[in-house]
Protein backbone atom coordinates (compact mmCIF):
# COMPACT_ATOMS: atom_id res chain seq x y z
CA UNK A 1 0.00 0.00 0.00
CA UNK A 2 0.82 4.05 -0.27
CA UNK A 3 2.48 5.06 2.36
CA UNK A 4 0.10 6.75 4.70
CA UNK A 5 0.14 10.73 5.06
CA UNK A 6 1.35 12.38 7.91
CA UNK A 7 -0.74 12.77 10.83
CA UNK A 8 0.71 16.41 11.55
CA UNK A 9 -1.74 19.32 12.09
CA UNK A 10 -1.06 22.42 10.21
CA UNK A 11 -1.15 25.93 12.42
CA UNK A 12 -3.21 28.66 11.41
CA UNK A 13 -0.84 29.98 9.31
CA UNK A 14 -0.16 26.86 7.47
CA UNK A 15 3.82 26.35 7.75
CA UNK A 16 3.00 22.79 9.49
CA UNK A 17 1.00 21.61 6.20
CA UNK A 18 3.98 22.94 4.00
CA UNK A 19 6.43 20.97 5.82
CA UNK A 20 4.42 18.01 5.85
CA UNK A 21 3.00 18.04 1.92
CA UNK A 22 6.93 17.81 0.22
CA UNK A 23 7.78 14.80 2.81
CA UNK A 24 4.14 13.03 2.20
CA UNK A 25 4.92 13.45 -1.57
CA UNK A 26 8.39 12.04 -1.72
CA UNK A 27 7.46 8.93 0.17
CA UNK A 28 4.52 8.71 -2.24
CA UNK A 29 7.19 9.02 -5.69
CA UNK A 30 9.78 6.48 -4.34
CA UNK A 31 6.87 3.86 -3.49
CA UNK A 32 5.31 4.47 -7.58
CA UNK A 33 9.21 3.86 -8.87
CA UNK A 34 9.85 0.59 -6.39
CA UNK A 35 6.78 -0.60 -7.72
CA UNK A 36 6.47 0.50 -11.10
CA UNK A 37 5.03 -3.02 -12.36
CA UNK A 38 2.19 -3.40 -10.04
CA UNK A 39 0.97 0.40 -10.30
CA UNK A 40 1.52 0.70 -14.06
CA UNK A 41 -1.09 -2.39 -14.21
CA UNK A 42 -2.96 -0.69 -11.70
CA UNK A 43 -3.01 2.63 -13.25
CA UNK A 44 -4.29 0.78 -16.84
CA UNK A 45 -7.10 -0.70 -14.51
CA UNK A 46 -8.11 2.49 -13.22
CA UNK A 47 -7.84 4.72 -16.38
CA UNK A 48 -10.10 2.15 -18.25
CA UNK A 49 -12.76 2.34 -15.14
CA UNK A 50 -12.65 6.43 -15.39
CA UNK A 51 -13.19 6.01 -19.30
CA UNK A 52 -15.93 4.12 -18.81
CA UNK A 53 -17.52 6.52 -16.59
CA UNK A 54 -16.90 9.08 -18.93
CA UNK A 55 -18.70 7.49 -21.43
CA UNK A 56 -21.48 6.97 -19.00
CA UNK A 57 -21.46 10.79 -17.96
CA UNK A 58 -21.57 11.84 -21.50
CA UNK A 59 -24.64 9.70 -22.33
CA UNK A 60 -26.86 10.69 -19.87
CA UNK A 61 -25.47 14.46 -20.42
CA UNK A 62 -26.25 14.35 -23.81
CA UNK A 63 -30.40 11.87 -23.81
CA UNK A 64 -31.96 14.46 -21.67
CA UNK A 65 -35.32 12.77 -22.86
CA UNK A 66 -34.17 9.18 -21.36
CA UNK A 67 -32.18 9.96 -18.82
CA UNK A 68 -33.60 7.23 -16.40
CA UNK A 69 -32.91 4.28 -18.89
CA UNK A 70 -29.44 5.73 -20.73
CA UNK A 71 -27.55 6.29 -17.10
CA UNK A 72 -28.98 3.18 -16.02
CA UNK A 73 -27.45 1.24 -19.35
CA UNK A 74 -24.35 3.74 -19.03
CA UNK A 75 -23.44 2.46 -15.24
CA UNK A 76 -23.91 -0.87 -16.36
CA UNK A 77 -21.70 -0.40 -19.09
CA UNK A 78 -19.15 1.41 -16.75
CA UNK A 79 -20.00 -1.12 -14.03
CA UNK A 80 -18.64 -4.09 -16.61
CA UNK A 81 -16.14 -2.15 -18.20
CA UNK A 82 -14.49 -1.27 -14.04
CA UNK A 83 -15.15 -4.90 -13.89
CA UNK A 84 -13.58 -6.50 -16.87
CA UNK A 85 -10.28 -4.06 -16.56
CA UNK A 86 -10.31 -5.69 -12.62
CA UNK A 87 -10.61 -9.25 -13.42
CA UNK A 88 -7.44 -8.48 -16.18
CA UNK A 89 -5.45 -6.64 -13.19
CA UNK A 90 -6.77 -10.18 -11.35
CA UNK A 91 -5.42 -12.31 -13.54
CA UNK A 92 -2.09 -11.27 -14.03
CA UNK A 93 -1.73 -10.06 -10.60
CA UNK A 94 -3.17 -13.25 -8.42
CA UNK A 95 -0.66 -16.29 -9.49
CA UNK A 96 2.57 -13.45 -10.18
CA UNK A 97 1.49 -12.51 -6.08
CA UNK A 98 0.52 -15.36 -4.40
CA UNK A 99 2.72 -17.68 -6.03
CA UNK A 100 4.98 -17.07 -7.95
CA UNK A 101 7.33 -19.93 -8.21
CA UNK A 102 4.84 -22.91 -8.38
CA UNK A 103 5.26 -23.23 -12.08
CA UNK A 104 9.00 -23.04 -11.36
CA UNK A 105 9.12 -27.25 -11.61
CA UNK A 106 6.88 -27.53 -14.69
CA UNK A 107 8.10 -28.65 -17.98
CA UNK A 108 7.44 -27.27 -21.48
CA UNK A 109 4.18 -26.91 -22.31
CA UNK A 110 2.43 -28.11 -25.65
CA UNK A 111 2.89 -25.20 -27.56
CA UNK A 112 6.40 -25.75 -26.83
CA UNK A 113 6.44 -29.37 -28.69
CA UNK A 114 7.67 -29.20 -32.33
CA UNK A 115 6.16 -31.75 -34.69
CA UNK A 116 8.53 -34.67 -35.44
CA UNK A 117 9.33 -36.11 -38.74
CA UNK A 118 8.51 -40.27 -37.67
CA UNK A 119 11.11 -41.12 -40.58
CA UNK A 120 14.27 -39.39 -38.84
CA UNK A 121 13.32 -40.95 -34.93
CA UNK A 122 15.97 -43.48 -33.64
CA UNK A 123 15.04 -46.48 -31.42
CA UNK A 124 16.64 -46.86 -28.20
CA UNK A 125 17.23 -49.54 -25.59
CA UNK A 126 16.11 -48.78 -21.85
CA UNK A 127 16.57 -50.78 -18.83
CA UNK A 128 12.57 -50.56 -17.82
CA UNK A 129 13.77 -52.08 -14.53
CA UNK A 130 17.18 -49.68 -13.79
CA UNK A 131 16.74 -47.58 -10.65
CA UNK A 132 15.27 -47.03 -7.01
CA UNK A 133 11.86 -45.96 -8.99
CA UNK A 134 11.69 -48.59 -11.76
CA UNK A 135 9.74 -49.13 -13.67
CA UNK A 136 6.98 -46.65 -13.02
CA UNK A 137 9.06 -43.50 -13.59
CA UNK A 138 11.01 -44.86 -15.72
CA UNK A 139 8.18 -46.01 -18.32
CA UNK A 140 6.61 -42.28 -17.63
CA UNK A 141 9.70 -40.56 -18.74
CA UNK A 142 9.42 -42.66 -22.07
CA UNK A 143 6.56 -41.85 -22.97
CA UNK A 144 7.48 -38.04 -22.56
CA UNK A 145 10.54 -38.51 -24.85
CA UNK A 146 8.69 -39.82 -27.74
CA UNK A 147 6.77 -37.03 -27.88
CA UNK A 148 9.01 -34.43 -27.42
CA UNK A 149 12.12 -36.16 -29.52
CA UNK A 150 12.67 -38.52 -32.17
CA UNK A 151 13.06 -41.43 -30.92
CA UNK A 152 11.11 -45.03 -30.69
CA UNK A 153 11.70 -47.02 -27.53
CA UNK A 154 12.47 -50.78 -26.98
CA UNK A 155 11.67 -50.75 -23.68
CA UNK A 156 12.62 -54.14 -21.18
CA UNK A 157 11.23 -55.18 -18.22
CA UNK A 158 9.93 -58.14 -16.42
CA UNK A 159 5.74 -57.86 -17.32
CA UNK A 160 4.54 -58.26 -13.53
CA UNK A 161 6.39 -55.17 -12.22
CA UNK A 162 5.30 -53.33 -15.13
CA UNK A 163 1.98 -54.26 -15.32
CA UNK A 164 1.66 -53.27 -11.84
CA UNK A 165 2.91 -49.60 -12.41
CA UNK A 166 1.54 -49.17 -15.29
CA UNK A 167 -1.88 -49.57 -12.70
CA UNK A 168 -0.71 -47.77 -10.57
CA UNK A 169 0.45 -44.44 -11.88
CA UNK A 170 -2.48 -44.95 -14.38
CA UNK A 171 -0.63 -44.74 -17.93
CA UNK A 172 -2.89 -47.54 -19.31
CA UNK A 173 -4.43 -45.62 -21.75
CA UNK A 174 -0.89 -43.38 -22.64
CA UNK A 175 1.04 -46.85 -22.96
CA UNK A 176 -1.72 -48.20 -25.54
CA UNK A 177 -1.64 -45.55 -27.87
CA UNK A 178 2.14 -44.89 -28.28
CA UNK A 179 2.64 -48.81 -28.72
CA UNK A 180 -0.28 -48.68 -31.25
CA UNK A 181 1.19 -45.70 -32.98
CA UNK A 182 4.42 -47.73 -32.73
CA UNK A 183 6.95 -45.46 -30.75
CA UNK A 184 7.37 -47.67 -28.21
CA UNK A 185 7.72 -51.29 -28.24
CA UNK A 186 7.54 -53.60 -24.95
CA UNK A 187 9.89 -56.24 -24.81
CA UNK A 188 9.51 -59.25 -21.66
CA UNK A 189 12.90 -59.84 -19.79
CA UNK A 190 13.81 -62.03 -16.84
CA UNK A 191 15.09 -61.07 -13.38
CA UNK A 192 16.58 -58.15 -13.13
CA UNK A 193 19.89 -56.93 -11.64
CA UNK A 194 19.40 -55.03 -8.47
CA UNK A 195 20.69 -52.01 -6.97
CA UNK A 196 22.22 -54.10 -3.87
CA UNK A 197 23.77 -56.97 -6.42
CA UNK A 198 27.14 -57.47 -7.19
CA UNK A 199 28.16 -56.11 -10.64
CA UNK A 200 29.33 -59.87 -11.74
CA UNK A 201 25.49 -60.52 -11.26
CA UNK A 202 25.22 -59.46 -15.11
CA UNK A 203 27.14 -63.07 -15.76
CA UNK A 204 24.34 -64.86 -13.81
CA UNK A 205 21.56 -63.64 -14.25
CA UNK A 206 21.72 -63.36 -18.41
CA UNK A 207 18.21 -62.84 -19.53
CA UNK A 208 18.38 -59.52 -16.78
CA UNK A 209 16.67 -56.20 -18.60
CA UNK A 210 20.32 -54.57 -18.51
CA UNK A 211 21.76 -57.38 -20.55
CA UNK A 212 18.49 -57.46 -23.57
CA UNK A 213 19.31 -54.06 -23.76
CA UNK A 214 22.78 -54.14 -24.68
CA UNK A 215 22.10 -56.96 -27.10
CA UNK A 216 19.45 -55.05 -28.74
CA UNK A 217 22.48 -52.51 -29.20
CA UNK A 218 24.97 -55.18 -30.06
CA UNK A 219 22.45 -56.80 -33.01
CA UNK A 220 21.37 -53.25 -34.53
CA UNK A 221 18.07 -53.14 -33.00
CA UNK A 222 18.70 -49.86 -31.17
CA UNK A 223 21.04 -47.14 -31.40
CA UNK A 224 21.95 -46.21 -28.20
CA UNK A 225 21.22 -48.13 -24.54
CA UNK A 226 20.20 -46.48 -21.32
CA UNK A 227 20.06 -47.46 -17.95
CA UNK A 228 19.45 -45.91 -14.47
CA UNK A 229 20.47 -49.29 -13.00
CA UNK A 230 23.85 -49.84 -10.84
CA UNK A 231 26.28 -48.51 -12.69
CA UNK A 232 28.76 -51.11 -11.63
CA UNK A 233 26.51 -54.06 -13.51
CA UNK A 234 25.86 -51.44 -16.75
CA UNK A 235 29.75 -51.44 -17.09
CA UNK A 236 30.54 -54.91 -16.70
CA UNK A 237 27.44 -55.43 -19.17
CA UNK A 238 28.62 -52.79 -21.62
CA UNK A 239 31.90 -54.58 -21.78
CA UNK A 240 30.99 -57.87 -21.63
CA UNK A 241 28.16 -57.57 -24.20
CA UNK A 242 29.46 -54.88 -26.56
CA UNK A 243 33.03 -55.15 -25.99
CA UNK A 244 35.85 -52.44 -25.49
CA UNK A 245 37.10 -50.12 -28.41
CA UNK A 246 40.35 -51.06 -29.68
CA UNK A 247 43.41 -49.45 -27.45
CA UNK A 248 41.23 -48.30 -24.73
CA UNK A 249 41.71 -50.23 -21.67
CA UNK A 250 38.95 -49.33 -19.56
CA UNK A 251 35.61 -47.19 -20.24
CA UNK A 252 35.00 -43.98 -18.58
CA UNK A 253 32.25 -42.35 -17.43
CA UNK A 254 31.65 -38.89 -18.53
CA UNK A 255 29.29 -36.25 -16.82
CA UNK A 256 28.80 -33.08 -18.75
CA UNK A 257 29.16 -29.80 -15.71
CA UNK A 258 27.55 -26.48 -16.47
CA UNK A 259 29.86 -23.45 -16.48
CA UNK A 260 29.47 -19.80 -16.30
CA UNK A 261 28.81 -19.71 -20.06
CA UNK A 262 25.27 -20.49 -20.75
CA UNK A 263 26.25 -21.75 -23.99
CA UNK A 264 28.90 -23.93 -22.96
CA UNK A 265 29.19 -27.10 -21.40
CA UNK A 266 32.32 -29.16 -19.57
CA UNK A 267 33.21 -32.61 -19.98
CA UNK A 268 34.33 -34.58 -17.13
CA UNK A 269 35.25 -38.05 -17.04
CA UNK A 270 36.12 -40.03 -14.98
CA UNK A 271 33.18 -39.49 -12.77
CA UNK A 272 32.93 -43.19 -10.94
CA UNK A 273 34.06 -46.31 -13.15
CA UNK A 274 37.38 -45.90 -12.25
CA UNK A 275 38.44 -45.52 -8.39
CA UNK A 276 42.37 -46.30 -9.11
CA UNK A 277 43.58 -45.22 -12.58
CA UNK A 278 46.91 -45.12 -14.41
CA UNK A 279 48.29 -42.11 -16.57
CA UNK A 280 47.76 -44.22 -19.74
CA UNK A 281 44.14 -44.88 -18.58
CA UNK A 282 44.02 -40.73 -18.50
CA UNK A 283 45.31 -40.06 -21.36
CA UNK A 284 42.90 -42.52 -23.36
CA UNK A 285 40.07 -40.24 -21.11
CA UNK A 286 41.24 -37.57 -22.97
CA UNK A 287 41.50 -39.19 -26.46
CA UNK A 288 38.10 -40.28 -25.65
CA UNK A 289 36.65 -36.75 -24.49
CA UNK A 290 38.15 -34.94 -27.49
CA UNK A 291 36.41 -36.99 -29.75
CA UNK A 292 32.69 -36.55 -28.18
CA UNK A 293 33.44 -32.63 -27.58
CA UNK A 294 34.95 -32.12 -31.14
CA UNK A 295 31.58 -34.64 -32.73
CA UNK A 296 28.58 -33.84 -30.17
CA UNK A 297 29.42 -30.96 -28.25
CA UNK A 298 30.52 -29.14 -31.65
CA UNK A 299 33.42 -27.82 -30.36
CA UNK A 300 36.18 -27.45 -32.96
CA UNK A 301 39.29 -27.67 -30.91
CA UNK A 302 38.54 -28.94 -27.52
CA UNK A 303 40.79 -27.72 -24.29
CA UNK A 304 41.56 -30.55 -22.14
CA UNK A 305 42.47 -29.89 -18.76
CA UNK A 306 44.26 -32.59 -15.96
CA UNK A 307 42.31 -31.80 -12.41
CA UNK A 308 45.17 -30.98 -10.51
CA UNK A 309 45.54 -29.19 -7.42
CA UNK A 310 47.93 -26.13 -8.78
CA UNK A 311 48.71 -24.75 -12.35
CA UNK A 312 52.47 -25.55 -12.18
CA UNK A 313 53.78 -28.82 -13.82
CA UNK A 314 55.54 -29.70 -10.77
CA UNK A 315 52.22 -30.18 -8.48
CA UNK A 316 50.28 -32.83 -7.91
CA UNK A 317 50.37 -36.43 -6.71
CA UNK A 318 52.39 -39.09 -8.41
CA UNK A 319 49.63 -39.99 -11.03
CA UNK A 320 49.12 -36.20 -12.02
CA UNK A 321 52.89 -35.86 -12.02
CA UNK A 322 53.23 -38.89 -14.79
CA UNK A 323 49.80 -37.94 -16.83
CA UNK A 324 51.24 -34.29 -17.49
CA UNK A 325 54.01 -35.29 -20.08
CA UNK A 326 51.82 -37.68 -21.77
CA UNK A 327 49.09 -34.91 -22.23
CA UNK A 328 51.28 -32.57 -23.01
CA UNK A 329 53.27 -34.22 -25.73
CA UNK A 330 49.90 -35.77 -27.68
CA UNK A 331 49.51 -34.10 -30.83
CA UNK A 332 45.83 -35.07 -31.62
CA UNK A 333 44.75 -33.14 -28.93
CA UNK A 334 45.33 -29.45 -27.26
CA UNK A 335 46.30 -29.92 -23.70
CA UNK A 336 45.70 -26.70 -21.87
CA UNK A 337 47.47 -27.38 -18.77
CA UNK A 338 46.67 -28.00 -15.05
CA UNK A 339 42.81 -27.66 -13.94
CA UNK A 340 42.21 -26.54 -10.60
CA UNK A 341 38.77 -27.54 -9.06
CA UNK A 342 38.10 -23.20 -9.15
CA UNK A 343 38.38 -23.92 -12.72
CA UNK A 344 36.34 -26.40 -13.64
CA UNK A 345 33.18 -24.36 -14.42
CA UNK A 346 34.98 -21.24 -15.45
CA UNK A 347 34.36 -22.15 -19.14
CA UNK A 348 38.15 -22.42 -19.73
CA UNK A 349 38.15 -25.88 -20.66
CA UNK A 350 35.80 -28.06 -22.56
CA UNK A 351 37.10 -31.50 -21.23
CA UNK A 352 38.76 -32.39 -17.84
CA UNK A 353 39.88 -35.75 -17.21
CA UNK A 354 40.61 -37.49 -13.44
CA UNK A 355 40.68 -40.77 -11.65
CA UNK A 356 36.79 -41.89 -10.92
CA UNK A 357 37.51 -41.33 -7.06
CA UNK A 358 37.47 -37.55 -7.74
CA UNK A 359 35.66 -37.29 -10.59
CA UNK A 360 32.54 -39.14 -8.43
CA UNK A 361 33.56 -36.67 -5.75
CA UNK A 362 32.97 -33.66 -8.16
CA UNK A 363 29.59 -35.04 -9.60
CA UNK A 364 27.60 -35.19 -5.88
CA UNK A 365 29.41 -31.84 -4.43
CA UNK A 366 28.27 -30.46 -7.68
CA UNK A 367 24.48 -31.86 -7.16
CA UNK A 368 24.22 -31.01 -3.63
CA UNK A 369 25.31 -27.60 -4.69
CA UNK A 370 22.33 -26.98 -7.01
CA UNK A 371 19.81 -28.27 -4.71
CA UNK A 372 21.20 -25.90 -1.97
CA UNK A 373 20.79 -22.94 -4.61
CA UNK A 374 17.53 -23.70 -5.44
CA UNK A 375 16.21 -24.15 -2.25
CA UNK A 376 18.06 -20.75 -1.17
CA UNK A 377 16.01 -19.20 -4.39
CA UNK A 378 12.95 -20.84 -2.86
CA UNK A 379 12.92 -19.41 0.15
CA UNK A 380 14.41 -15.78 -0.62
CA UNK A 381 12.43 -14.65 -3.37
CA UNK A 382 8.59 -14.67 -1.64
CA UNK A 383 9.53 -13.07 0.98
CA UNK A 384 7.01 -10.38 1.34
CA UNK A 385 4.50 -8.80 -0.81
CA UNK A 386 7.37 -7.07 -3.01
CA UNK A 387 9.83 -9.87 -2.95
CA UNK A 388 6.85 -11.98 -4.27
CA UNK A 389 5.71 -9.40 -7.12
CA UNK A 390 9.57 -9.01 -8.08
CA UNK A 391 10.39 -12.64 -8.55
CA UNK A 392 7.04 -13.15 -10.09
CA UNK A 393 9.06 -11.06 -12.60
CA UNK A 394 12.25 -13.25 -12.73
CA UNK A 395 10.08 -16.35 -13.72
CA UNK A 396 11.91 -17.16 -17.27
CA UNK A 397 15.69 -16.25 -15.07
CA UNK A 398 14.62 -18.64 -12.63
CA UNK A 399 13.43 -21.79 -14.94
CA UNK A 400 16.73 -20.66 -17.02
CA UNK A 401 18.80 -21.12 -13.42
CA UNK A 402 17.07 -24.27 -12.44
CA UNK A 403 17.99 -25.56 -15.81
CA UNK A 404 21.29 -24.81 -15.61
CA UNK A 405 21.80 -26.27 -11.76
CA UNK A 406 19.13 -29.14 -11.19
CA UNK A 407 20.58 -32.86 -12.39
CA UNK A 408 17.90 -33.73 -13.46
CA UNK A 409 17.82 -31.44 -15.94
CA UNK A 410 21.19 -33.50 -17.47
CA UNK A 411 20.16 -36.70 -16.73
CA UNK A 412 22.68 -38.94 -17.06
CA UNK A 413 26.32 -39.14 -17.94
CA UNK A 414 28.25 -41.19 -20.96
CA UNK A 415 30.07 -44.44 -20.82
CA UNK A 416 33.06 -43.99 -23.07
CA UNK A 417 35.32 -46.52 -24.68
CA UNK A 418 32.54 -49.38 -25.01
CA UNK A 419 31.69 -50.37 -28.68
CA UNK A 420 28.11 -48.55 -28.58
CA UNK A 421 26.17 -45.45 -27.10
CA UNK A 422 25.63 -45.95 -23.44
CA UNK A 423 23.99 -43.57 -21.18
CA UNK A 424 24.10 -44.32 -17.47
CA UNK A 425 21.48 -42.83 -15.17
CA UNK A 426 21.25 -41.52 -11.52
CA UNK A 427 19.93 -44.22 -9.30
CA UNK A 428 17.24 -41.84 -8.17
CA UNK A 429 15.69 -41.36 -11.63
CA UNK A 430 12.38 -40.00 -12.36
CA UNK A 431 10.41 -39.10 -15.41
CA UNK A 432 12.12 -35.17 -16.13
CA UNK A 433 15.63 -37.23 -15.61
CA UNK A 434 14.67 -40.20 -17.89
CA UNK A 435 14.04 -37.64 -20.82
CA UNK A 436 16.77 -35.54 -20.30
CA UNK A 437 18.73 -38.31 -20.52
CA UNK A 438 17.02 -39.96 -23.59
CA UNK A 439 17.82 -36.64 -24.94
CA UNK A 440 21.88 -37.29 -24.33
CA UNK A 441 21.28 -40.49 -25.90
CA UNK A 442 19.72 -39.42 -29.39
CA UNK A 443 22.65 -36.66 -29.49
CA UNK A 444 25.30 -38.79 -29.30
CA UNK A 445 23.34 -41.52 -31.74
CA UNK A 446 22.66 -39.11 -34.22
CA UNK A 447 26.59 -37.45 -34.13
CA UNK A 448 27.87 -41.06 -35.30
CA UNK A 449 30.31 -40.66 -32.94
CA UNK A 450 31.14 -43.94 -32.72
CA UNK A 451 32.51 -43.44 -36.13
CA UNK A 452 35.25 -41.53 -35.01
CA UNK A 453 35.82 -43.90 -32.12
CA UNK A 454 36.05 -46.51 -34.09
CA UNK A 455 38.97 -44.59 -36.15
CA UNK A 456 40.63 -43.40 -32.57
CA UNK A 457 41.23 -47.41 -32.03
CA UNK A 458 42.66 -48.46 -35.59
CA UNK A 459 45.19 -45.40 -35.06
CA UNK A 460 45.91 -46.45 -31.63
CA UNK A 461 46.90 -50.09 -33.10
CA UNK A 462 48.43 -48.16 -35.87
CA UNK A 463 50.81 -46.44 -33.55
CA UNK A 464 51.79 -49.62 -30.96
CA UNK A 465 52.39 -51.53 -34.67
CA UNK A 466 54.90 -48.90 -35.78
CA UNK A 467 56.42 -48.63 -32.44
Amino acid sequence: MPPKPTDATPDPSGRSARRARPRAIRRLVIWYRRNAAVTSLVDTASSAGQAAGSVAGSVAGSVISTAGSVAGAAASTAGAAASTAGSVANTVLQPLVFDPLRRLQQGPGQDDVLAIDDSQRLWVAVDGMGGDHAPGPILEGCLQAVEQLPLRIRFVAETGPLEAAVAELGLGQELAAATGAGLIELVPSGPSVTMDDEATAVRRKRDASINMAMDLVKHGQATAVYSAGNSGAVMASAIFRLGRLKGIDRPAIGALFPTKDPAQQVLVLDVGANMDCKPEWLHQFALLGNIYSRDVLQVPRPRIGLVNIGEEECKGNDLCLKTYPLLAQEPRFVFAGNCEGRDILSGDFDVVVCDGYTGNVLLKFLESVGSVLLDVLRAELPRGRRGKVGSAFLRSNLVRIKKRLDHAEHGGALLLGVDGVCVIGHGSSKALAVMSALRLAHSAASHRVMDDLHRLGDSAEAAVACG
